[in-house]
Order: C-alpha cells, then sequence, then structure tokens
C-alpha cells in the first residue's frame, strides 16, 4: 500500500498540536483574567460601565477570539499545503504559531495597539507564506 503522504507530513500535525496547546494556554488565560476582574459567565466581554478592568479583560478575550477566529483557515491552509510541502508548511506553520503568542500576549496588556509590534509583524509574513 502506497503512503498517501510522506513521512515528513508529521511535522504538520505536530505544529497543528502545539497550536492547539497554544489556544488551550490561551483560554487559561482568559479564566484567569475572568476571575481577577470579575467577569462572570455568560457574558463574553465586560461592560465599561459596569467594571473598571473592561478594556483589559476584553483585550486578553479579544486575543483568544482573534485566534480562535483564525483557527480553521490556519489549519486547512496547513494540512493542504503540508500534502505537498510538508517541512515548509511545518515551519511556517510553527513560525505562525510563535507570533500568535506574542499577539496575544501583546493584546494581553490591556492596550490593543501593543498587539501590533512583533507579533502583528510577523504574523502576517507568516501567514502569507502560508496560503502561498
Amino acid at each position: 500500500m502506497e503512503m498517501i503522504m510522506g513521512k515528513e507530513y508529521g511535522y504538520v500535525a505536530i505544529v497543528v498540536v502545539v497550536y492547539c496547546c497554544l489556544n488551550m494556554w490561551m483560554g487559561f488565560q482568559v479564566v484567569k483574567a475572568r476571575k481577577k476582574y470579575k467577569v462572570n459567565f455568560p457574558n463574553l466581554y465586560a461592560l465599561e460601565s459596569e467594571n473598571k478592568n473592561a478594556k483589559i479583560f476584553n483585550c486578553v478575550q479579544r486575543g483568544h477570539q482573534n485566534s480562535l477566529e483564525m483557527m480553521p483557515v490556519f489549519f486547512i491552509l496547513i494540512v493542504l499545503g503540508g500534502m505537498e510541502h510538508p517541512c515548509v508548511s511545518a515551519a511556517l506553520g510553527l513560525f505562525y504559531t510563535v507570533t500568535r503568542y506574542f499577539y496575544f500576549t501583546g493584546y494581553s496588556t490591556g492596550d490593543p495597539q501593543n498587539r501590533l509590534t512583533i507579533g502583528y509583524f510577523i504574523f502576517s509574513i507568516s501567514f502569507l507564506g502560508i496560503c502561498l
């Protein structure tokens, strides 16, 4: 039986798992922020009129939410690209995953502009590479 994907395709799978782990870590950061800033479920965001720390919490929440929004596109592109170029796709995917970390940590400071530093710049370049 002939293999559909080469041995190197395992690298693509590892990057997908690493991205999932990063997303779970971000989710834990949101839970910690919920407790710290007293934002109860089922509220997705804090209201500035009710919570003086609403902006900081909302930035943490948005950083994670943005990562979740990009996840399906990332997974489709890395899985399909990895079929033909597994090592390149895995390398770019890992690079993209690392930039998502910096994007999130910058966003989580409470100043949305901080997401636009290194994380956003490198995220844009790596995402473009994955698309190509």
